[in-house]
This record gives structure tokens, sequence and C-alpha cells, in this order.
């Protein structure tokens, strides 16, 4: 059974910067595709930023220049800096893993292309 366990949620002023984290001990995040998505009440769960076993990164046009993707191999582990946080991106987080080593930038946010899901981290932005 794959675990994903997110973290490092919380509650930011807008403007102010989080960094959540995705583990896992039963799988290997850097032998294939992970991503980061989000869901806020009410809306559905959107692509944040993905990344490929190969280093190439895509984000959404909302956090374009503001998060980044990155992973450590040595503590298994993805993360997702976030700054410059607005009242908007307040939702549910959740990190999942593809069964492929990338996926088309037409395809790499999207929730259909990811099997393996965490069960989310909470972050609250106020204004």
């Amino acid at each position: 059974q794959v675990q994903l366990v997110e973290s490092g949620g919380g509650s930011v002023q807008a403007g102010g910067s989080l960094r959540l984290s995705c583990a896992s001990s039963s799988y290997t995040l850097r032998n294939t595709c992970m991503g980061w998505f989000r869901q806020a009440p009410g809306k559905e769960r959107e692509g944040v930023a993905n990344k490929s076993v190969y280093g190439g990164t895509i984000y959404a046009e909302s956090v374009k220049g503001r998060f980044t993707i990155s992973q450590n191999s040595a503590k298994n582990s993805l993360y997702l800096q976030m700054n410059s946080l607005k009242p908007e991106d307040a939702a549910m987080y959740y990190c999942a893993a593809a069964p492929r080593r990338w996926l088309p930038s037409s395809s790499s946010l999207a929730q259909s292309e990811y099997n393996y899901w965490g069960q989310g981290t909470q972050v609250t932005v106020s204004s």
C-alpha cells in the first residue's frame, strides 16, 4: 500500500510563505512523476505543480513565479515552497504520484494522470 503523507500546512497572512512537504516510507518518490494539487471549499481540485523524474517542472498560471516544487531524494520527500501567498491560495493541498516518469505539459496537472494521493494538508491565508 503506497502512502503519501503531507505536512507543513497552517495559517499565514497574505504575503507570507509556507513550505509543504510530502513523504513516503513505502514509495520512492524520485522514480515517478509527482504533483501538487489543491482544493478549496466548493471548488474542484486543481493541479498546482508537477515535477518529472528528469527535473522538469510545470506550474499552474495562478502560481507561476510564487510557488516552487522540489525534491530531496535522500529524504524521499517532495516539497512545495509557497511565497507571496494570497487569500485565493487557501485550500487543502495534496501531493500525488503518477505511474510515469514524466507527463506531457497538456496533462501534467490533470488529476486523472495520478493514481496515489495523500490525505492533504490545510493552508489558510488571511487578508
